[in-house]
C-alpha cells in the first residue's frame, strides 16, 4: 500500500512540474544541456527575477554575448546599465 502511495505522489509531482512550462519553453530547455550557460548567467538570472527592476551591468552584456546566454530577454535603456 505504501509503495503505491509513493508512486502516485511521484507521478503527480512529475506531471505537475511538466505542466508548468509552455511548449516553447520546453523546446528552449531541450536545446541546451545545462540550465545556465555559466555561473555569471546564473548570477544574472538570480539577480533579475520577474517583477523586479532589472539590474544590468556592462559586464553582463559582454558575458551574455560571448557565452551565448539563452532564456527570456531582459531589456533596459542605455541609462539603466550599471558601469562596473
Amino acid at each position: 500500500m505504501r509503495s503505491r502511495t509513493v508512486r502516485f505522489v511521484v507521478l503527480a509531482a512529475a506531471l505537475g512540474a511538466a505542466g508548468c512550462a509552455s511548449s516553447e519553453q520546453w523546446q528552449e530547455w531541450r536545446a541546451h544541456n545545462t540550465h545556465f550557460a555559466s555561473d555569471q548567467h546564473m548570477g544574472f538570472s538570480v539577480r533579475n527575477t520577474e517583477g523586479g527592476a532589472p539590474k544590468v551591468r556592462r559586464t553582463d552584456i559582454d558575458a551574455s554575448r560571448t557565452q551565448q546566454w539563452w532564456g527570456k530577454v531582459v531589456t533596459v535603456s542605455e541609462s539603466q546599465i550599471f558601469q562596473n
